[in-house]
């Protein structure tokens, strides 16, 4: 065929040849999706990098593939990419070139297999020249491979290592990470940190939770700011106490741990908040009469696990030892021993702003003589021992910036006369499971020298909620919160308790009201137009109060009553304002459970645990009630006319028998009366 007869053919193929050529040089990439320099490729379930993505794209993310190995030519493509994120892909190794010429700056590896191949990808990642941020997290990873993987990464500035196995750290571990300033170190199995952070001069924030590290001793890193090392079995904190350096540390975490004492802490320091929650913390001070204990030691050392003796010796039984906390303001105590302060403990602390104290020991609150801080907002002395607070007019003034205090759980039978009438900041009181009553009109005359077996809230116009749960509150004089704006109060756990007139003058402000196991039957709750959470438990009602239906209640709890239904024209009312509803605890009625089916659009709090009962005493679940157990007709059940008429219908059968017998026998077939009515022979 002549040449110039193809000329039209190949014209005609041309633009399909470019269509094809254009696809072969540009995958499709379906399962990616672009945002402006962004590439999202992830739960994609590619195997490998796509390479048909924009050649100018910044940042990849192709986390939940199954990527199993990164090839030297995987990004070749990319080469303004400065974001890796490969988190959860199965990765096993990163071939030794895969970031040639590139300038990532942050690289998640996050969840995969990296023990596998950590010896090649170590050699991948030392050419990451200009890394600031990786993440290791969760790759099985040893003390040895962690050292390796983190060789010659100078420029790394935050380092997640969560989640892996490393158990103990020493001063090659993180050598060559200068520039290192954020490091996460939690859940892994770590016992022993021996000079590990020496190398580390930028360090600040760290993070050593859910580990097994025993103590921490000879602390002397005065650059950090946050130290967590909370859920360990930490038995002794101690910093270096020789250093006249300023330590930068602001937040201590030495929560869930097992402490004994309370932390040595740098002499100086700018230390603001101090968690020490849950330990066996107490003060030891009365021990430190060697003429009354002559055996007792006074001194402590240290050894590491190579048996070396450390040069850090503490000494015991001396309350003076808790170092510089003039700058707190947080101190968190709850659920120690703590059964005294020592004496200018609390003094010490001008800033303290909130004192968290609950689950301890304490027997006596000493306002007076403690000084707190005339910046204490928060005070929670809850479950304690308390059986009394002492304090004086000029104490109470200082603390006029007091808004939440909580003295639940105490055994409290006396207050300062003055207490909260002293206070005007409160906004939140509880006083809930103490013996301490409302006092009468009359006895909140009595002499501002002298203790109360009641409380007076006058003066106390901001205070907002108010909970007086488990009082044992016999008497609610009609004038107990005559000049509050009250949005919440409790008073559940009050058997006995009448409160309609008293609680009255709140009825413009009160959102939120506790009346459970009070044996309350029936409250007109018409007035209280901005209640939007009732509790009404244990209080054996029958039905629900109808003054209810009228109001913009948002959570309605009524369990363990005696409910036996929901009349269709209250749940219909009650249902387009609620979102949610207590019920469980209540003998319902299996026939009448109409309401079940309206209250479904709203969130049934134990929905599988709400039971009916049938006629015969058998319990069921409602959410799985059959149809066929109840026959209704206009509301009420057939099933009692069936049962009647059943027995009605075997009787006159039986009768129209025996009459059939005895007086038509005639009728009966010849052959019949042959037989059975054949005179016997004797």
């Amino acid at each position: 065929m002549p040449f110039h007869r193809l000329t039209p053919i190949l014209l005609c193929l041309l633009p399909m040849w470019v269509i094809l050529t254009a696809v072969s040089g540009h995958p499709q990439h379906s399962q990616c999706q672009l945002i402006q320099r962004t590439a999202l490729c992830n739960h994609g379930k590619l195997s490998f990098v796509p390479s048909g993505l924009p050649g100018h794209i910044e940042e990849l993310q192709l986390n939940y593939n199954h990527i199993q190995t990164l090839q030297d030519n995987s990004l070749l493509h990319y080469p303004s990419l400065n974001t890796l994120s490969l988190a959860c892909n199965s990765l096993e190794k990163i071939e030794s070139n895969t970031f040639q010429d590139l300038k990532l700056e942050s690289l998640n590896l996050a969840n995969n297999n990296l023990y596998i191949g950590y010896t090649e990808t170590q050699h991948a990642l030392k050419k990451l020249l200009s890394i600031r941020t990786l993440d290791l997290s969760e790759n099985i990873l040893n003390d040895e491979m962690a050292a390796t993987l983190l060789q010659n990464l100078t420029s790394l500035e935050y380092l997640n290592l969560s989640g892996n196995l490393l158990q103990r750290l020493d001063e090659t571990s993180f050598r060559d990470l200068h520039q290192l300033k954020e490091l996460n170190l939690q859940r892994n199995i770590l016992f022993e940190i021996d000079a590990a952070f020496d190398s580390n001069p930028k360090l600040q924030r760290l993070n050593l939770a859910f580990n097994y590290l025993p103590c921490l001793i000879d602390f002397h890193m005065t650059q950090l700011v946050v130290l967590n090392a909370s859920h360990n079995f930490i038995e002794w904190f101690i910093s270096r106490q020789d250093l006249n350096d300023t330590f930068q540390l602001e937040t201590l975490d030495l929560s869930d741990n097992k402490l004994l004492f309370f932390p040595f802490l740098p002499n100086q320091s700018h230390l603001k908040n101090l968690y020490l929650s849950h330990n066996s913390i107490r003060f030891y001070g009365h021990l430190s009469n060697n003429t009354i204990l002559p055996n007792w030691t006074t001194t402590v050392e240290f050894y590491n696990l190579k048996k070396y003796r450390s040069n850090m010796t503490a000494m015991l039984w001396n309350d003076s030892l808790h170092g510089d906390i003039s700058s707190l303001e947080i101190l968190d105590l709850r659920g120690n021993k703590v059964d005294y302060f020592p004496e200018g403990f609390m003094q010490k602390m001008s800033m303290l702003s909130r004192l968290l104290m609950c689950t301890n020991c304490l027997e006596t609150l000493n306002l007076t003589s403690e000084q707190f801080s005339g910046s204490l907002y928060e005070l929670d002395v809850s479950n304690n021992r308390l059986k009394q607070i002492v304090a004086d007019e000029g104490t109470l003034t200082t603390l006029g910036n007091l808004t939440y205090f909580n003295l639940s759980l105490n055994d409290l039978e006396w207050l300062p006369s003055r207490l909260f009438y002293s206070l005007p900041s409160l906004r939140s009181v509880d006083l809930s499971y103490n013996h301490i009553d409302i006092c009468l009109s009359e006895e909140a005359e009595i002499s501002r020298d002298t203790s109360s077996s009641c409380v007076d809230w006058r003066n106390t116009v901001l205070l907002k909620q108010l909970y007086l749960k488990g009082c044992n509150l016999e008497r609610m004089p009609s004038s107990a919160f005559a000049g509050l704006s009250l949005t919440h109060l409790e008073l559940s756990d009050n058997p006995g308790l009448i409160v309609q007139h008293s609680i009255k003058s709140l009825s413009r402000t009160l959102q939120h009201l506790g009346l459970g196991n009070t044996h309350i039957q029936d409250l007109d709750f018409s007035p209280f137009q901005s209640l939007k959470y009732l509790n009404m438990s244990r209080n054996s009602l029958t039905h629900l109060p109808l003054s209810l239906l009228n109001l913009d209640l948002k959570v309605l709890d009524v369990r363990d009553n005696r409910l036996s239904t929901i009349p269709s024209d209250q749940a219909n009312m009650l249902a387009p304002k609620l979102h949610t509803v207590f019920l469980t605890g209540n003998p319902f009625n299996c026939c009448q459970t109409e309401w079940f089916k309206t209250f479904k659009t709203i969130n049934m709090v134990g929905q599988s645990e709400i039971e009916c009962e049938d006629l015969f005493q058998t319990t069921h679940r409602v959410e799985h009630l059959k149809s066929f157990l109840c026959l209704e007709n206009d509301g009420e059940s057939m099933l009692w006319y069936i049962l009647l008429f059943v027995p009605i219908c075997l009787s006159f059968v039986g009768i129209s028998v025996i009459i059939l017998f005895t007086f038509k026998s005639k009728m009966l077939k010849k052959s019949i009366k042959k037989k059975c009515l054949k005179p016997t022979s004797y």
